[in-house]
């Protein structure tokens, strides 16, 4: 989408002086994107404390990694595997 906007020219001289940034659009579409990854940050962070988790997380790990391993050597053997 193409959109004219009015960028402080210090700001920007700043940032593409310290970023490895060979365009001013790629300086934008970095801060952009850093935004957006501040907003999902900032929703998993909301979560911190109403999360609980229920069962041996030992056990739980043990049994996936054999179940995966389990597909695998069935799938080198070349026999279906239904775990």
């Amino acid at each position: 989408m193409r959109t004219n906007i009015e960028i402080d020219d210090k700001l920007m001289d700043y940032v593409m002086a310290t970023g490895d940034f060979k365009t001013k659009r790629e300086a934008v579409e970095a801060g952009l994107q850093l935004i957006k990854r501040r907003k999902v940050y900032d929703g998993l962070l909301a979560l911190r404390g109403k999360l609980v988790w229920i069962g041996d997380d030992e056990a739980a790990w043990a049994k996936y990694r054999a179940e995966q391993l389990a597909k695998v050597q069935a799938k080198q053997a070349g026999l279906p595997f239904e775990g």
